[in-house]
């Protein structure tokens, strides 16, 4: 199978261009267009899709799903959409976990400013 050549630098890429790179037919990808909301390249003025890297990633990650792992349509949907609220959730934590560092840095902060009171 077929997989994204990542040392290609350009930003955007034709159905054609991603049909080949990823080993799926452009119809393929215009219907998991239709099924994967996730999926959504923009157009041209021209009205022609025109892929991004991310775009082909996830055509990466739907044809894993399809093909290697076997799930259907409305599985692979699910697996995504899973995915992304335990990314999402991660990323809560994180900005919680930054937030509660700034705290302490500030407390940090204002003990070191009275200690240098002290020995000035």
């Amino acid at each position: 199978m077929k997989r994204t050549d990542t040392n290609n630098n350009k930003l955007y890429y034709s159905i054609s261009e991603v049909a080949q790179m990823t080993d799926t037919k452009a119809y393929v990808l215009r219907f998991w267009e239709k099924e994967f909301p996730t999926l959504k390249p923009k157009k041209n003025r021209g009205g022609n899709r025109i892929y991004q890297q991310r775009e082909i990633d996830l055509i990466n990650r739907i044809k894993t799903l399809l093909y290697d792992e076997g799930y259907t349509i409305e599985g692979a949907r699910q697996k995504l959409k899973s995915r992304r609220s335990s990314k999402n959730r991660l990323t809560e934590s994180t900005a919680k976990s930054n937030g509660s560092i700034k705290t302490k840095i500030k407390e940090i902060r204002k003990e070191l400013k009275e200690l240098q009171k002290l020995f000035a």
